[in-house]
């Protein structure tokens, strides 16, 4: 009876497991080679195209340097709290999210099937922005750059070869990204066509993110060695560049100097805690899954700082890179930084490559720019496939292996369907679509997960099983922050909530009831994983709830 009942509420970790509780499990579970491995993979999951044009365009919007301070505060009381609790209950567990949530919690086992379902929707459309990256990257071989005039055949009479804010015309970047990539229509009313150009490329994709993941860990575990540091390379090497630019002061200046005013706006707060929540990736499951494969008595809290900080700190890099290109271009365009015209995708895909066609051999910066963020994204996207595969193969791993015969068959199956999921997005309406996913899962969904994430995991048993690992239990300062703070902060982050748009562009009702269908399709695992433990479990409810409670 003592063995059922651990079996159930997952008392003891995987290691700890006898032979028979895992004759259904992958036998021999692997570990990193070494691990660095780890640590490179979790800075390269976390590492990714948000720290370059989502943390530069939201500090930009706030006020330049004012939005470091809540930025920095919600890196020490949200970001690394999470992450180390995270990083926690995967080692400890050494599953997946759903085998990890259900040992932790069993009411609350939903949560880790809803992280597995946003990591496969998000891996879905977060692929599309390798796509583009891809696409740039192949036409940054020309001579002179696509998006350096307005003397193609895309390109509409209100095209300009210089930025303006003028509400008539248009860049030759924007006219690029606009229309000769996304055949952009008016709106989701519009589906348009499927641009097949784009499909090919998205094809291509998903072939690397095959080739970086269908070894499992041991593959991933070589391939951030490259795709982890490259981008560092070419980042200060983007930044020793741009610093020698005529204006590069202006930008730095405005990065830097803060505007105290913005800190009244609780806008700026919620984007701050938003933006450390998104570019660590909490609640995902991709860090929870590859801390799995950490040895049993690694040190978490070192990785967690490491990759905390380290994620921080590329975003101010990052920033450094991103203001002293805005400074050049309000130098070449005479008007001052706060005056640009920046906005969310168009941060990367068309304010920079502005810049690139006014520098030295601009090809090459291009060229090197566009295979940075292919690896940014790289990291990110592989990670979330991982999620997906560690959680299916830990609960299926016998009929998978019967079915597929080999695990290289199952990923190829699995990034088959995702790559089916992205097709809408490299349609004519695709951008729109992109944004509507993005809006409801990173935000919508990813909230309310981390709300029960911190519910289901008990701080006291937590801490027990950090002082099993490592020998130490956590500080109150932590404790604090899991019970107290963090909750505090995801309630009003969701209270907060504002409908999906599209720069000006705002979705019709309809639209907006697509969204939440998205968010549902991870969220409504929460509830449906708490009926189903009610309904398995012999007893009363009062009964199950009070030894649900106990354990």
């Amino acid at each position: 009876k003592e063995k059922k009942e651990n079996t159930i509420f997952g008392s003891r970790p995987a290691a700890a497991m006898s032979k028979e509780e895992t004759t259904d499990q992958q036998p021999g579970r692997p570990t990193w080679s070494r691990q660095i491995e780890f640590t490179l993979a979790g800075i390269g999951c976390a590492v990714g195209l948000g720290n370059v044009w989502r943390f530069p365009y939201l500090c930009y919007r706030s006020g330049g340097g004012a939005f470091l301070v809540p930025y920095l505060l919600m890196l020490v009381v949200l970001g690394i709290p999470l992450l180390y609790m995270e990083l926690t209950v995967g080692q400890y567990t050494r599953r997946g999210p759903v085998h990890a949530l259900a040992t932790v919690c069993p009411l609350l086992k939903g949560v880790g099937i809803a992280s597995v379902a946003i990591s496969f929707i998000m891996c879905t459309y977060y692929n599309i922005v390798i796509t583009w990256a891809l696409y740039y990257l192949f036409n940054s071989f020309q001579a002179p750059l696509p998006w350096q005039s307005c003397n193609n055949t895309w390109n509409t009479p209100n095209c300009t070869d210089h930025a303006t804010n003028s509400s008539y015309s248009s860049t030759a970047s924007q006219e690029f990204f606009k229309h000769k990539m996304l055949g952009q229509t008016s709106g989701v009313e519009e589906t348009g066509i499927l641009r097949w150009e784009l499909f090919l490329i998205l094809i291509l994709a998903w072939i690397l993110i095959y080739l970086c993941i269908f070894k499992g860990v041991k593959s991933t575990g070589k391939v951030v060695y490259f795709t982890a540091l490259f981008p560092y390379i070419i980042l200060i090497a983007l930044l020793i560049n741009n610093v020698q630019l005529p204006g590069a002061s202006d930008g730095i200046s405005f990065f830097i100097v803060p505007e105290w005013d913005k800190l009244r706006s609780v806008e700026v707060w919620v984007n701050a805690a938003a933006q450390i929540f998104n570019s660590i990736g909490i609640g995902f499951g991709s860090l929870l899954a590859m801390s799995s494969y950490n040895s049993f008595n690694n040190n978490v809290l070192k990785d967690t700082l490491f990759i905390s900080i380290t994620n921080s700190l590329t975003s101010i890099l990052a920033g450094f890179v991103i203001f002293s290109a805005f400074g050049y271009m309000s130098y070449l365009q005479g008007i001052p930084v706060s005056q640009l015209a920046v906005d969310g995708p168009g941060l990367v895909y068309v304010v920079y490559p502005q810049a690139f066609a006014n520098m030295p051999v601009s090809q090459l910066w291009a060229v090197l720019f566009f295979f940075m963020l292919l690896c940014l994204g790289l990291d990110s996207e592989f990670a979330m496939v991982e999620v997906m595969v560690t959680s299916l193969m830990d609960e299926f791993y016998q009929q998978l292996i019967r079915i597929f015969k080999r695990k290289e068959l199952f990923i190829l199956a699995v990034c088959g369907v995702a790559l089916l999921f992205g097709i809408p997005c490299v349609m004519q309406v695709g951008i729109y679509v992109f944004q509507l996913m993005d809006h409801y899962t990173a935000i919508v969904s990813i909230m309310f997960l981390a709300f029960f994430e911190i519910i289901a995991i008990c701080v006291k048993r937590l801490s027990s099983n950090m002082e099993e690992m490592t020998g130490q239990k956590p500080n109150i300062f932590f404790r604090l922050c899991w019970l107290v703070v963090d909750p505090v902060i995801l309630i009003f982050s969701i209270i907060q909530f504002r409908p999906a748009r599209y720069g000006d562009y705002v979705f019709p009702p309809w639209a907006q009831g697509v969204g939440w269908v998205i968010a549902l399709a991870s969220i409504i695992w929460i509830p449906l994983g708490a009926i189903h433990t009610l309904w398995v479990l012999p007893g009363s409810l009062t009964k199950v709830s009070y030894t649900l409670t106990e354990t």
